[in-house]
């Protein structure tokens, strides 16, 4: 599957899971709706995914966690907050580059309109 097609149908599944719950809920919330939402759809998807940091060829286990990993293709990272800022897209930039992959989403499920909550990452 194209990493575009992938990505369209995350976003499908996320604007899905935003019509039925709205905004105000936590991430964890969100975060399990979308996992459910794109097993269904038949795709692989890994939430929490641990992402080791190597720093000066040690790998360290430094706790970071990959909310969503979709087709080994694409890191979602989840957020319920008031405005996306700028270290969201840090977090993202980092994790992308931690788990050498090229496309990311960074999805704030609380907007009026998902669509307005929404970054489309590719490095």
């Amino acid at each position: 599957m194209e990493i575009n097609q992938v990505t369209e149908r995350i976003i499908g599944a996320a604007i899905e899971v935003h019509q039925q719950l709205g905004p105000g809920l936590l991430e964890s919330a969100y975060e399990e709706c979308l996992y459910y939402e794109l097993n269904n759809q038949g795709l692989l998807v890994k939430k929490q995914l641990a992402l080791p940091l190597i720093y000066k060829e040690v790998k360290l286990d430094a706790g970071y966690r990959i909310d969503l990993m979709v087709e080994n293709k694409v890191i979602v990272e989840i957020k319920a907050v008031d405005a996306i800022a700028e270290i969201h897209k840090a977090q993202l930039m980092t994790y992308m580059k931690l788990a050498n992959i090229r496309i990311g989403l960074l999805i704030n499920f609380n907007v009026k309109r998902l669509k307005d909550g929404i970054v489309r990452w590719i490095i």
